[in-house]
């Protein structure tokens, strides 16, 4: 699989190509935003690894252009451990966050954990469950999901929270419950995490986000997709 590093420090893009290789992935190197975007237009790439400081054009701004086409997984790394960069990345697209200095160990669980989710996602085998609450319809064989016949485009993430919640509808899930049925982990404080993705399906599938028609939060308790 190929994974493209991006970072404007060439120590650590070298040290977290050596860790990706050893454990058999191929990597890709890229020094600035718009290295990483003009390399996605050549390179069959299957995860992003983007730091978010970095000159020319930084990881936020190349997320966001990144996510106008493509729903490759992003996995944002920063130097900063504030929530409110955290928040920043996840909002433009990216699908998980590791603060510097982090543990090889960490980054290698979190890039095969992004990739198993994207992966499935992408696999063509033999499915032929739809899920269909009102006009809201996801197509678990393609991988598709419409309203009221308009395609809805989502990252992996958002799909598969989106899923649990429209298979379960009427069922209310805890912030912790989304998490470990999507991350596939335990839930360790995620409570801003889910809440951006949730903020972002929100945009994509409501009319008015703020009055949502599906996609409803109990106060006190989690989320949960109305049964029509």
């Amino acid at each position: 699989m190929n994974i493209l590093v991006c970072d404007d420090d060439k120590e650590i893009v070298e040290a977290i190509s050596i860790y990706l290789k050893n454990d058999g992935y191929n990597v890709i190197k890229t020094y600035n935003g718009y290295e990483a975007i003009k390399a996605l237009e050549t390179e069959d790439i299957q995860l992003i690894i983007m730091d978010i400081m970095m000159p020319k054009l930084d990881g936020i701004q190349a997320t966001t252009r990144i996510r106008e086409t493509k729903n490759v997984p992003i996995i944002m790394v920063s130097a900063k451990a504030e929530d409110i960069d955290k928040i920043m990345g996840l909002n433009m697209g990216a699908d998980d966050y590791i603060t510097k200095p982090f543990n090889p160990l960490e980054l290698l669980a979190r890039v095969k954990s992004q990739l198993r989710r994207y992966t499935n996602l992408g696999a063509m085998t033999p499915n032929t469950n739809k899920f269909i609450n009102g006009g809201l319809i996801i197509d678990d064989n393609s991988k598709q999901v419409t309203l009221d016949g308009d395609e809805i485009k989502l990252t992996p993430i958002e799909y598969n929270i989106l899923k649990l919640l429209v298979k379960n509808a009427g069922r209310v899930y805890s912030i912790d419950q989304i998490y470990e049925n999507v991350w596939n982990e335990p839930a360790l404080n995620p409570e801003n995490t889910v809440a951006v993705h949730i903020r972002r399906i929100r945009q994509k599938i409501e009319i008015n986000s703020k009055n949502p028609k599906y996609l409803k939060v109990v106060w006190g308790v989690g989320y949960k997709v109305e049964k029509y």
